[in-house]
């Protein structure tokens, strides 16, 4: 395990939670990925331009980033058996404004072909939800069609964050940079993040702290576009998140499991945007 001492780096914190074998295993198999990254960048097809992820979650009212997600370890199956077309044209009809797919296999049941099905059948921005580790990652999510890429702050150094976040950048890219706190949103706003995700669940313990949003909202500028993650359930917790100044929510299980997800994604959508502090 790294030094977590430098850089306000958290990792030795981070992987003695939940996701101690998660993100262990990526790190471990970008170890032995042996792929040189140059010759990735330099056979990556970039002919066609990535939608604006940041830009779709801009429009006026609360925007929706509706996800596609098999399974997660603390719920068990979700949409196991979905079809990701069929679940992003249904997303789409409610009104999301960009697309979140689980690309993990072992942890999430999830795939690249997932992603890329999912994308080809609809004209909204699709983010990757993986564990971004590693540079290969990034030119991964590029050359599947993705259009952002995640980066969750308590994973990465300082070092890494930066150099991932600006790669994205060069292959035209957004970058949700995630964070969980009020420490971790200030290592993601000094290494440049314009695009924001406060994740409501705690890392070591995998509750939702429904507060934590909006106690975190404060700190958010004014420019940066604000997402709020995990613990939204219903149109309530959507409008309180839009009171707090955010921009969009990220939903997840709440709207993969509906039995109209349609509607489900469309009681989310629309409630007019606070301003942030």
């Amino acid at each position: 395990m790294r030094n977590a001492a430098t850089g306000g780096h958290r990792y030795a914190e981070f992987v003695a939670t939940y996701l101690d074998d998660i993100l262990v295993a990526h790190r471990r198999r970008a170890e032995a990925d042996g792929r040189s990254l140059t010759a990735l960048l330099a056979g990556l097809d970039v002919s066609t331009t990535p939608r604006d992820f940041a830009g779709a979650l801009q429009a006026p009212g609360l925007s929706v980033i509706a996800e596609l997600k098999r399974k997660s370890p603390s719920a068990g199956t979700l949409g196991g058996g979905a079809d990701p077309a069929e679940v992003a044209l249904s997303y789409e009809a409610g009104g999301a404004a960009a697309l979140s797919v689980l690309t993990d296999g072992p942890h999430f049941g999830g795939s690249a072909e997932d992603l890329m099905a999912a994308r080809e059948a609809v004209a909204l921005p699709v983010l990757r939800k993986d564990f971004t580790v590693d540079p290969r990652d990034v030119v991964d999510a590029r050359a599947m069609g993705a259009d952002c890429v995640l980066l969750i702050v308590a994973a990465l150094d300082d070092h890494e964050l930066q150099s991932l976040l600006a790669l994205a950048r060069d292959l035209a890219l957004g970058a949700l940079v995630e964070v969980h706190d009020e420490i971790e949103l200030d290592r993601a706003l000094q290494a440049g993040a314009d695009l924001i995700g406060v994740n409501q669940r705690d890392l070591r313990t995998f509750e939702v702290d429904t507060e934590r949003a909006v106690r975190v909202a404060n700190r958010i500028p004014a420019g940066v576009v604000a997402v709020a993650e995990s613990g939204v359930t219903g149109p309530e917790d959507a409008e309180r998140l839009a009171a707090a100044g955010y921009d969009a929510i990220l939903v997840g299980q709440s709207v993969v499991t509906a039995d109209d997800r349609v509607g489900a994604v469309a009681r989310l959508s629309g409630h007019p945007v606070g301003v942030r502090p």
